[in-house]
């Protein structure tokens, strides 16, 4: 890795990253790449603690944009999933209505169009091999923080602590950081999204992964969705969305750690739909249930020169195929910020990013907000309208 100069107003100062996804990482290695001395605090056991969940694709002009900033590009290049980026859209019955994989042309890298898959773990694991020897701290899950002598004394739950001057939340949607920066809250979307992984899903559920033919598979209409998508170990992930009541999930009577009792409500609730996606539910063994909330952007922090956040502890919002990159575009703007010479004040830094990241995050977040019913309550007037989108950008 080639070091630069650390910038006068980040000398002798010390940065903690909370969280060690692909936008905490993403900020580690930017950051090393300007001197800066950085530390990632991990609650994970270590590397290969767990699965990190399915894929991911990354879009032109933010996730790829900071992968090319890190300099790990062809690292990345070489660990993506060819072909996963494609997406098939069906119907309840199990029609296919639009298969991309059909289309003419393969988009390729310095395409805008092209927006490559990687496994979550492959993606980690890249970025932990682009970081400098010691800078993830595993084990240490955050439990509190205080201002001491102008420095952060952070708490972790193994009984550690650890000093810096700028800590940076980068710890997802229950951000224990957040709190030292606003007390606003989460709202619910009014969807919920019962999600569910299956190990071998070639035996498992033979039928459907057929169907699924290694794409983004999305089935539409009747007022839900099913969503699946492959994950880079071979296995699946789905997920069944829809509009629910507020904490729907703790009142339905539902035991979401007995398996058969998840089947049994989706066998139910989806008993219109083809056969094909019942083998789908029959075939997996872990389920959970998460409402999908978001912050409320309109309202912000009064900004602050030692703390701020990136990813969905800043702008929580449901699926919409941005939140990696989000995170990690947030790393290469906070990067750039804090690094940037024209800044002389922490404060300044801090403030332009915020502005940058709250500006691009608002919108987005509002127009996922106003979607949610055409996400979890398809009509076939909004299947017809998506297929025309998805068809405009082939």
């Amino acid at each position: 890795m080639g070091i630069k100069q650390t910038p006068k107003h980040l000398l002798h100062k010390n940065i903690a990253i909370v969280g060690g996804g692909p936008g905490g990482l993403t900020l580690a290695r930017l950051l090393q790449q300007k001197g800066v001395k950085v530390k990632v605090y991990e609650r994970d056991h270590s590397q290969a603690a767990r699965v990190q969940g399915a894929i991911v694709d990354l879009h032109f002009d933010s996730g790829l944009k900071a992968m090319e900033a890190t300099g790990l590009m062809e690292a990345f290049k070489a660990n993506y999933m060819q072909g996963a980026d494609k997406y098939r859209l069906l119907d309840p019955r199990g029609n296919i209505l639009l298969d991309e994989g059909n289309q003419a042309g393969e988009p390729q890298f310095g395409n805008p169009q092209f927006r490559p898959e990687i496994d979550r773990g492959a993606l980690r694991d890249l970025l932990l091999d682009g970081l400098l020897p010691g800078t993830v701290i595993w084990d240490s899950q955050f439990v509190s923080m205080k201002e001491v002598d102008h420095k952060w004394e952070l708490q972790f739950k193994n009984g550690t602590t650890a000093a810096a001057d700028i800590v940076i939340g980068s710890d997802g949607y229950r951000s224990l950081i957040r709190p030292y920066l606003t007390d606003v809250k989460a709202l619910y979307s009014g969807a919920t999204i019962i999600q569910g992984e299956i190990d071998h899903p070639e035996t498992a559920c033979s039928e459907f992964y057929k169907l699924l033919a290694q794409a983004n598979l999305m089935a539409m209409g009747n007022g839900a969705t099913i969503a699946a998508q492959p994950r880079g170990d071979g296995g699946l992930t789905f997920y069944a969305a829809s509009l629910y009541p507020e904490n729907w999930v703790k009142n339905s009577g539902i035991d979401f750690d007995n398996a058969e009792d998840v089947q049994t409500y989706l066998i139910n609730h989806y008993n219109d739909w083809n056969p094909v996606f019942f083998s789908l539910f029959k075939a997996c063994r872990y389920f959970v249930a998460r409402p999908l909330n978001y912050f409320p952007l309109g309202s912000r922090w009064v900004t602050k020169n030692n703390i701020t956040l990136i990813g969905d502890a800043a702008h929580l919002m449901p699926p919409n195929g941005e939140g990696v990159n989000l995170a990690m575009q947030d790393a290469l703007d906070l990067s750039d910020c804090l690094t940037n010479s024209d800044f002389t004040k922490l404060d300044d830094a801090i403030a332009a990013y915020e502005k940058i990241m709250f500006d691009r995050a608002a919108p987005l977040c509002t127009e996922t907000i106003e979607g949610i019913s055409d996400f979890a309550a398809p009509t076939e007037e909004s299947v017809q309208n998506l297929i025309k989108m998805l068809s405009s950008s082939v």
